[in-house]
């Protein structure tokens, strides 16, 4: 598979990208909707072969009661298959957390996300697909412009849900505006 798509910047208080996908259990998840009170967390995560990724996922799991009471509903996506998907939502114990699969690359590339080529079997003993996205996270208000975004090149050093959930608080208690919003100086 050639991807010649470019990676996108998205824009704090612009509108991000369409984003459908199918859902592990059944159904199928678009972000046009949703219905948030605060925000959609969007977590893109590389897949079953990401040892990081099981330990991301769990911690977010852990703490979807406080997201869910703040307002914020989550998705968390890659581009495994649906067999894949189901593997890792049972491996990883992750029932309660809308887990989808099946991203397209080019629409990851449309979210500003990385692609990066499989170097075979992972510590976990999963081989990695011959592409996949790297992870993100997004924080996406009610009218879908984009509040808060984060992309890694690498499995490692990403953004800590804990410290997510008090930047939420603060950014509403304070009522904070997205940041990096200027285009042209």
């Amino acid at each position: 598979m050639t991807l010649t798509s470019p990676i996108h910047s998205l824009m704090p208080r612009q509108p991000v990208p369409e984003l459908s996908v199918p859902l592990v259990g059944g159904g199928h998840w678009t972000l046009a909707e949703q219905t948030p009170h605060l925000f959609t967390m969007v977590v893109f995560y590389r897949g079953l072969h990401c040892p990081v990724c099981a330990r991301y996922l769990r911690d977010l799991h852990s703490l979807l009661p406080e997201f869910t009471q703040r307002g914020v509903s989550i998705i968390a996506l890659s581009s495994d298959t649906q067999e894949r998907a189901e593997r890792a939502n049972a491996n990883w114990h992750l029932d309660g957390l809308t887990l989808g699969y099946g991203l397209d690359l080019h629409v990851a590339r449309h979210w500003g996300l990385y692609v990066s080529a499989s170097i075979g079997v992972t510590s976990t003993g999963v081989e990695e697909p011959a592409l996949f996205s790297e992870p993100g996270v997004f924080l996406v208000r009610p009218d879908r412009s984009l509040y808060y975004g984060s992309t890694q090149t690498m499995p490692f050093a990403r953004p800590a849900f804990r410290d997510l959930l008090g930047a939420i608080d603060y950014a509403v208690t304070k009522n904070y505006p997205a940041r990096g919003e200027v285009m042209a100086f």
